[in-house]
């Protein structure tokens, strides 16, 4: 993607660790697809796993997502965290991160362990007892769908 400079330079988040921290604590993000000209978005709840650079969204196996995808499998997101409009200041707190990257459906009964282990344990406060309700065995993976979004690029902004 050619660079573009950030208009408010003061507000550029540049540290790889706070963009990463914005993605270990998000819950939800909003990817944007194209196909043909046509443009398709949808908020997805993920799990980030900074070790791939990578995000994990629970998908069905189809739909007009994956056809989305496979199509055309470069895909950009953001992911928002929302301080709150500051009344009589017409201003807002907030941190986001806009990514590029690349998204495919996950196929090893592996892989899609681990990224439902990164999913739960980074949308529930008790993980444990939801891992031992939802799998019971591996025959639950069969019918359940992955996306894994590898990151090429990213760039960050907050406010207030």
């Amino acid at each position: 993607m050619a660079q573009y400079h950030m208009n408010k330079r003061e507000r550029e988040i540049t540290g790889k660790e706070e963009l990463q921290a914005l993605l270990r604590e998000g819950k939800f993000a909003t990817i944007a697809m194209c196909r043909n000209s046509e443009p398709y978005v949808v908020t997805l709840s993920y799990g980030y796993d900074s070790g791939k650079h990578a995000l994990y969204f629970h998908s069905a196996l189809e739909g007009l997502k994956l056809d989305f995808i496979r199509e055309n499998p470069r895909v950009c997101g953001t992911v928002i965290q929302d301080g709150g409009y500051v009344t009589g200041q017409c201003e807002h707190r907030y941190a986001s991160v806009v990514f590029w990257g690349e998204m495919q459906l996950v196929e090893t009964l592996e892989e899609k362990k681990h990224a439902f282990e990164v999913l739960i344990d980074q949308l529930e406060a008790e993980p444990a007892p939801v891992k031992a309700r939802i799998f019971k065995s591996d025959k639950v993976y069969d019918t359940a769908g992955i996306l894994r979004l590898d990151i090429m690029e990213m760039t960050g902004k907050k406010g207030k």
